[in-house]
Order: structure tokens, then C-alpha cells, then sequence
């Protein structure tokens, strides 16, 4: 397995949906069983004033992200912020929606693009904007571009990479996750090529467009770049070992219907292809894709979009999971360590409703997560988290473009699968496992549609598969549906 193949399969220590959800199940109850209420508290400490850089120290929060900014807000609605919470971060911006670097903050210039303070969090949920003033105004302490490099859990501190030396009380870990990169000795850091993870690199990929861009990846990444490289005009291929898009989640029937819509905006696919190796040109930048097979694709700039791994480090002492990736919690969020927490991407938590473990990447389970995790240290909230897994993506979507595509998925993916609709530009795929509806993924739904979809996925309601198949329209479908939740609603 070459090189690149080999960071593609690593995937699988985080979400894989295939199979449903990458999953673990504990030998122990020791993630669902209630640690004594001591262990929830806030952990108290006496120290001198000048011993430490940082004047917030009952609540501290490593990273500075969507999950960061989440449970800022939370903090500030208990009233529990002000001289009390301070934010370590690596980014030299407050936390923002990160979802928008691969979507509108992709868009070109004369198009509109997202820029900030425009998607500071927590605009995405329809909350208020946490522009770095607004951290100022509720008295939180934010300390910037200086990631934690270390930490000793007996003394309850922290130090910074600039040497910085900060105390907590209760920690919070929110770093997330890093881009799975290319190894330097196949091409993988030369000049032209780009992985995207936060706003420096989105400003980077904007500053180096250039005419033939390859994408490597057929995920979210490969898919959400490639849709912002047709708004520019730009000659766009995506390379993938996998033989269709984003095979994790979606049928081979459905995958076939989007990547019939990206060769009609021009997009070229290369599937089933192994990596060599990246090669450079004269000028030390990149200048082709060299396959397994031996032959080459010339390339301007290169996209690297072949997942994520949880950024776990330094704090691998709080206890990890080596099954899905990630640090242990259980369904409070609260570590092996009394007074830690993590959150967001780098947490493996329990997924009450399908019993097992899972590691989930996803901004919709960094901010709930987030806030789940806050609510249940600052008051007496003792119900574990019961998250139901949510994927999307919105592409086209940019000023002048032909057609938008807006996709939500609920739920599981296992079992057997219905799809209904012609992609014009309505699709419903729906999976049926032992006579259950597990998951549902619709394309271009209206809000009362989609607004329906949580509800099948967390009822399961039973569905007649045969009356299902059929249906001629997604609209039909979805009625279908919809009266066999209302069966288990009224029973």
C-alpha cells in the first residue's frame, strides 16, 4: 500500500461509516457509571499571584475552536466567565465556524466569499458573533498563537510553547484535530502543496491558485475544494483510491449521481488510482501526481484532503483510545483524570443510542458536545450525552451558480438501502436494518424535510421496505416514512 493509501486507511481509527460508526464496546461499565460528584467540582488550588501568566485560571480551555467557542458562550450563560475562564490557542484568531474554510471561504473574490468577523462562532447555530471584543467584554482571557506543550496533572498546569507557565482548575480539552498530511519524502511539504485545517491555510491555497489544480481525496475535502475550484474556472481533478466519492458514506448509486454533476462543471476523476509519489518541477514547486501505474498528471498546485487525525498531543496521559482514536471520556466528558475534560473531535465518548464508542468529526458534535460538557460542570445536569451523528455539506453555492447542492444525513448507515428520486435535484436514500429505519440522507430538501429527518433517524420507526421502493418521488417517500413514526409515536 503506497504511502498516501496507507494516511487514507489510518481513517479508520476515527469516523467510519461504512459499517455504520467506528465503534468500540467497553468490557466495563466504567464509561456509564456515575464517578462520585467530588470529581465534578471545581478543583480548588492556592498560589501565588505572579506564578503564573495567565490571570483566569478556575476554567481553562485548550484550543480554539468551534468547540472553544461553544463552550465560551455556555460558561458566559451560567454567569461563570468573567475573571474565571481563560482560552489557550494555537490560531491567531478567536474561535470560528470552521466549516466555512472549504465552502464560502473558498468562493472567488467577485463572488462573495466568507471572511471574518463575518463567521466568528456562533453564527452557524444562529447565535451571537464572538468577535475577539466580545471575549474581552465578558471578561474571558484569550491567549493566542501559543499552543500547550505540556502539562502536569499532579500540579494542575500547563505550559505554553513560548514558555508560558498557566494554571487550572478544571481543563477542558478542545484541540481537535490535524490534517492527515503526505510524507516529505514523497512530495508531501513542497512548495504548491496544500492541506486545509484553519484560515492561514485557506489564505495560503487562495494566494497560490493556479490553472491545473489535482485534489487528492474523494471526502468532504476532495468534494467541497473541487466545487470551489469550478467557481474560479480552474482546470480540477480529484485522484482517490476508493472507486467513488465519499465512500464512507455514501451508496455507489448515489455517489455515481454527484460525480455525474461535477463532470458536467468539468471536474475529472481519477478513482481507484494509487499515489507515487509528488514530483517537482524546475522551480522546486510542485508540477505533477506521478500514480502507481507510472503515469503522471500535471498539476499547478496540489489539494491534500485525506482526513484528519485528533490532536491529542501532549496530553496522552488523561488515557486514550487506540480503537477509534482520540482521548477516553465518558458520557459527562470527563477524562480518567478528575477535573479534565475534552470535547469536540478529539473526544471518544459513548454513543448512548447505538452502544458503543465513537469518535465523531463533526461541527455539529463539537458544539454540542461543548456545551453539554460546560452545563454538566457548572450545575447539576447528570444525564449523559445522547448524540445522534448529523453530516452535511453545501457546495455551489456561490453567487451565479447553476445549481446548489445541501445535503443532510441522520443517523447510521447499515442495513440495506432504498433510494428514491431522480437527483432533479431532489434524492432520498434511506437505510433499513432488520426491518428498522436506521439512517436517512436527503438531497435539496425543503426545511420541513429536513427538519424530519432527525426524527426518523433517533425513533427508528418500523417500515415497510416493499411500500417504500415504491415510491415515485422523494416526497411520496418521505410521507411513507413519516407515517410509520407516527406509528411508534402513538404506541
Amino acid at each position: 500500500m503506497y504511502p498516501a493509501r496507507k494516511a487514507m486507511a489510518s481513517l479508520s481509527n476515527s469516523l467510519q461509516l461504512k459499517h455504520g460508526l467506528t465503534s468500540w464496546c467497553p468490557g466495563s461499565s466504567s464509561l456509564t457509571r456515575r464517578l462520585p460528584s467530588s470529581s465534578i467540582r471545581f478543583r480548588s488550588f492556592v498560589v501565588a499571584a505572579s506564578s503564573f501568566s495567565n490571570d483566569n485560571r478556575e476554567f481553562v480551555i485548550v484550543g480554539g475552536g468551534n468547540a472553544a467557542g461553544y463552550a465560551a458562550r455556555t460558561f458566559v450563560e451560567h454567569g461563570m466567565a468573567d475573571g474565571k475562564l481563560c482560552i489557550v490557542s494555537k490560531e491567531a484568531y478567536a474561535p470560528y465556524e470552521r466549516p466555512a474554510l472549504t465552502k464560502g471561504y473558498l468562493f472567488p473574490l467577485d463572488k462573495k466569499p466568507a471572511r471574518l468577523p463575518g463567521f466568528h462562532t456562533c453564527v452557524g447555530s444562529g447565535g451571537e458573533r464572538q468577535t475577539p471584543e466580545w471575549y474581552k467584554e465578558k471578561g474571558i482571557e484569550m491567549i493566542y498563537e501559543d499552543p500547550v506543550t505540556a502539562i502536569d496533572t499532579e500540579k494542575q498546569t500547563l505550559t505554553t510553547n513560548s514558555g508560558k507557565l498557566l494554571k487550572y482548575g478544571s481543563l477542558i480539552i478542545a484541540t481537535g484535530c490535524t490534517a492527515s498530511r503526505f510524507p516529505d519524502k514523497i512530495g508531501g511539504n513542497l512548495p504548491g502543496v496544500h492541506y486545509i485545517r484553519d484560515v492561514a491555510d485557506a489564505n495560503s491555497l487562495i494566494s497560490s491558485l493556479a490553472q491545473k489544480v489535482v485534489i487528492v481525496g474523494g471526502g468532504y475535502i476532495g468534494m467541497e475544494v473541487a466545487a470551489a475550484a469550478v467557481a474560479w474556472k480552474l482546470d480540477t481533478s480529484i485522484i482517490f483510491p476508493e472507486n467513488q466519492l465519499l465512500q464512507r458514506l455514501f451508496t455507489p448509486s448515489l455517489a455515481q449521481r454527484y460525480e455525474e454533476l461535477y463532470k458536467e462543471y468539468g471536474v475529472k476523476f481519477l478513482k481507484g488510482a494509487s499515489i507515487k509519489n509528488l514530483e517537482a518541477g524546475p522551480d522546486g514547486r510542485v508540477a505533477a501526481v506521478k500514480l502507481g501505474d507510472g503515469s503522471t498528471v500535471e498539476a499547478d498546485m496540489v489539494v491534500i484532503g485525506i482526513g484528519a487525525k485528533p490532536a491529542v498531543s501532549p496530553f496522552e496521559v488523561v488515557g486514550l483510545n487506540n480503537t477509534v482514536g482520540g482521548i477516553q471520556v465518558d458520557g459527562l466528558f470527563r477524562t480518567s483524570v478528575p477535573g479534565i475534560f475534552a470535547v469536540g473531535d478529539v473526544a471518544a465518548f459513548p454513543l448512548k443510542m447505538y452502544d458503543r464508542v465513537a469518535r465523531v468529526e463533526h461541527v455539529d458534535h463539537a458544539r454540542r458536545s461543548a456545551q453539554h460538557c460546560v452545563k454538566s460542570l457548572l450545575s447539576a445536569q447528570t444525564h449523559t450525552y445522547d448524540y445522534l451523528p448529523y453530516f452535511y455539506s453545501r457546495v455551489f453555492e456561490y453567487e451565479g451558480s447553476p445549481r446548489k447542492v445541501w445535503w443532510q444525513f441522520f443517523g447510521d448507515n447499515v442495513g440495506e438501502t432504498v433510494e428514491i428520486g431522480n437527483f432533479d435535484p431532489k434524492i432520498a436514500t434511506f437505510w433499513i436494518d432488520s426491518g428498522k429505519l436506521k439512517g436517512v440522507l436527503l438531497e435539496s430538501g425543503n426545511a420541513e424535510e429536513f427538519k424530519l429527518l432527525p426524527e426518523l433517524a433517533r425513533n427508528q420507526p418500523s417500515i415497510d421496505k416493499a411500500k417504500l421502493e415504491k415510491a415515485s418521488l422523494v416526497e411520496e417517500a418521505l410521507e411513507i416514512a413519516k407515517a410509520s413514526l407516527q406509528v411508534v409515536q402513538k404506541a
